[in-house]
Formats: C-alpha cells, sequence, structure tokens
C-alpha cells in the first residue's frame, strides 16, 4: 500500500495539492490550521497509520498554503472552506471522519454543517472557530489598527517566524462564519484535544466549542501542559487514539 498524489483544479484555474491513502474503514480527512500545511507532524503521523493499517486517508493544502497554488493575502475562511469541500466531495466516498487542527476545527465544523449526512465523527485538535474574530482581531493595537484602516492589511508578528499579512477582507469574511456561542449543529461523536498551555487558542475557548455542539456525545481532554501544536510523542499518541476510537 502507497499514498499517491496529485492536484485539484478549482474553477478559478488554481490547483490544491493532496495525498491519499486506498483503504478501508471511514475516510480519514485532515483539515490543517492556518499557515500550516499537509506535510506537518500530526498529518504525517496520520498517514503513517493509514498505511500501517489500511485505512483511507485524505490530506490536502489550503489555497495560498504549503504546495497548492495561490497568494496566502488573498485567502478567506469562505475559501478555505470551499477547498475542504472541493477536495471531500471530489477524492472521497462513503462516511468521513474530519480531524482539524486549528483553524481546520472551525473548517471542520463549517463542513460537518452541510455534509452531516456523510458524518461519522470529528476530531478536533486545539479547534479555533472564530478566531479571526474573537482571538486574533481583539489582540490588534491602535495603531494595527489604524494600518489595517489605511492600507488593508495589518502585518501580523509570528512567534515562528517573519510577520505574515492579515486582511482586511480575512477578518470581515470570517465574521460572516461565526459559529460561536452556538449552536454548533453536529450531532455526531466529537473528540477535542486541548492544550492548558495553549497561547493561541486558550482552553476555554475550545471548552466553548465543546458546550456549543448540539449532539451529546463530545468529549473534551485537556492536556494541562500541552501547547498548541500538540506534536509531542504523546500528544500525537492520543490524537491517533481519539480518530481509531470514533473510526471503528
Amino acid at each position: 500500500m502507497s499514498e499517491e498524489s496529485g492536484f485539484l483544479a478549482r474553477p478559478d484555474g488554481a490547483r490544491l495539492a493532496w495525498r491519499r491513502v486506498a483503504g478501508q474503514g471511514p475516510t480519514v480527512v485532515w483539515l490543517g490550521g492556518f499557515k500550516s500545511d499537509m506535510a506537518g507532524t500530526k498529518a504525517q503521523a496520520l498517514a503513517d497509520w493509514a498505511l500501517a493499517r489500511g485505512r483511507a486517508y485524505v490530506r490536502f493544502d489550503y489555497f495560498g498554503h504549503g504546495e497548492s497554488d495561490g497568494d496566502f493575502a488573498k485567502g478567506t475562511i469562505s475559501r478555505w472552506r470551499e477547498d475542504a469541500l472541493a477536495v471531500i466531495d471530489q477524492l472521497t466516498a462513503g462516511p468521513l471522519v474530519l480531524v482539524g487542527s486549528s483553524m481546520g476545527g472551525w473548517i471542520s465544523c463549517l463542513v460537518a454543517a452541510v455534509r452531516a449526512e456523510r458524518l461519522k465523527a470529528l476530531v478536533l485538535i486545539a479547534p479555533a472557530p472564530d478566531f479571526t474574530e474573537k482571538l486574533m482581531a481583539p489582540e490588534m493595537t491602535s495603531d494595527e489598527l489604524l494600518e489595517l484602516a489605511e492600507t488593508g492589511v495589518w502585518m501580523r508578528p509570528s512567534d515562528y517566524g517573519d510577520p505574515y499579512p492579515i486582511t482586511r477582507d480575512l477578518l470581515e469574511d470570517g465574521a460572516r462564519w461565526s459559529i460561536l456561542p452556538g449552536p454548533v449543529n453536529v450531532e455526531a461523536p466529537v473528540r477535542i484535544l486541548q492544550g492548558g498551555e495553549d497561547p493561541d487558542v486558550p482552553w476555554r475557548h475550545a471548552l466553548e466549542l465543546a458546550h456549543a455542539i448540539r449532539g451529546g456525545d463530545v468529549v473534551y481532554s485537556l492536556i494541562k501542559d500541552g501547547d498548541h501544536r500538540l506534536s509531542r510523542p504523546q500528544d500525537i499518541a492520543r490524537m491517533l487514539a481519539a480518530v481509531e476510537d470514533v473510526a471503528g
């Protein structure tokens, strides 16, 4: 068994990079975070798990991310939601287990709302619903708000590298997709893994999502010493156990 790869053409000509493992069971779909890509530790760990267990798995890069086409600064929640739906509709069949990390947790909830008939479960890792409106915008200083108003772009500092662009379009579009305080119309089982030392998504924010989900089979696990990435070996083991728990 091996992992195949390719590109999915979108209506505007941009191509989305994807990788897929053919296998049994519901298809596990990786939905990555903001400015992350499908080559990350957690996405690769799921690929290794799928190959070893003969399970179906798909991962991809959003527009402007990783190996996909597009200018990151032109991306929006609307666009990335559409990317996820295109990948799911064209590259998968049957039941789905969506594994969403950070922004991917928000995208997973948006996808689940319109593909409920296919959803078997969600596994959310440091989920960041409404992050543009509730986490990112409030941290901006008056000078940064002025920069955004005058230029349409705020160069947000990063602990992981160079500053990166946050556009007015991203913030305004994100507000239109707000899902909190809920209810979030997901009835399938949900497993949430959240770090207590996460500097980007406060544990209370992820807990608010857990409370907002309509279904009753929701398990929120606080990893007290965990950070935002949750990519340590013990965190990866928890993620894989959660996927196995809900995938059957």
